[in-house]
């Protein structure tokens, strides 16, 4: 499969097109990605990102399911997860099953991203075939977990954008550090990293440093 040497440069819509056409060599049609709620519950998730965008209703059915949500994740399943639509859907009747199932999908394969605090992004990977063994499975697990760090970026900066040094104090925050020891590391005043501490709460809308990088981390910033 081969992708795009300019990735930095693209936005979200654009990598996902250029994904789904290197896929179709694989059988898949379509991708959608969710992530957590940043300022919802564990089990609220919603559609961060969908290709072709035809199929957005469908992936909001999947984003509101309870599958392969928090509960999911609990049960200690692998990262990876591969399903025949066609045959779940007999004890499974989940809408978004359905509305796969009429756009003439048969099968997916799901690789989760995990998070802190139980959360997970997860990039689902549909196709109109049947899989013929776990060999399928596993080159579209490995061609997500080659494109996910650009598209996670790529994702992050669209939904909130941090300017360098906000970045860069909330993952020294992240890190652990107090703002005297970030202020040493970037060379600069604690007055300094406050402010921009303060910027990125205001841009995260939370009101202590904690809660911003917990949401930065959820919203794939740090």
């Amino acid at each position: 499969m081969t992708l795009p040497v300019n990735f930095d440069s693209m936005g979200v819509d654009a990598i996902l097109a250029d994904w789904v056409c290197a896929l179709q060599e694989q059988g898949v049609d379509a991708v959608v990605v969710l992530g957590p709620v940043p300022t919802g519950t564990r089990e609220q998730r919603e559609v961060l990102a969908v290709h072709p965008p035809r199929f957005v209703g469908a992936a909001q059915a999947l984003a509101e399911s309870t599958d392969f949500g928090a509960g999911w994740r609990d049960s200690d399943a692998p990262l990876v997860a591969w399903q025949d639509i066609s045959k779940s859907a007999l004890e499974q009747s989940g809408r978004w099953r359905r509305l796969w199932l009429a756009h003439g999908h048969q099968t997916f394969v799901r690789v989760s991203f995990s998070l802190p605090a139980g959360r997970a992004f997860e990039c689902f990977m549909f196709s109109p075939r049947v899989f013929s063994g776990r060999a399928d499975a596993a080159a579209l697990a490995w061609s997500a977990f080659n494109i996910w760090p650009m598209l996670r970026r790529a994702i992050a900066e669209q939904r909130v954008s941090l300017s360098p040094r906000e970045l860069e104090s909330l993952n020294l925050a992240f890190e652990g550090l107090t703002a005297r020891e970030t202020a040493a590391r970037m060379d600069c005043s604690e007055r300094t990293v406050n402010y921009h501490l303060s910027n990125a709460m205001a841009k995260l809308r939370t009101d202590n440093k904690l809660a911003a990088v917990q949401r930065a981390c959820w919203i794939g910033l740090i």
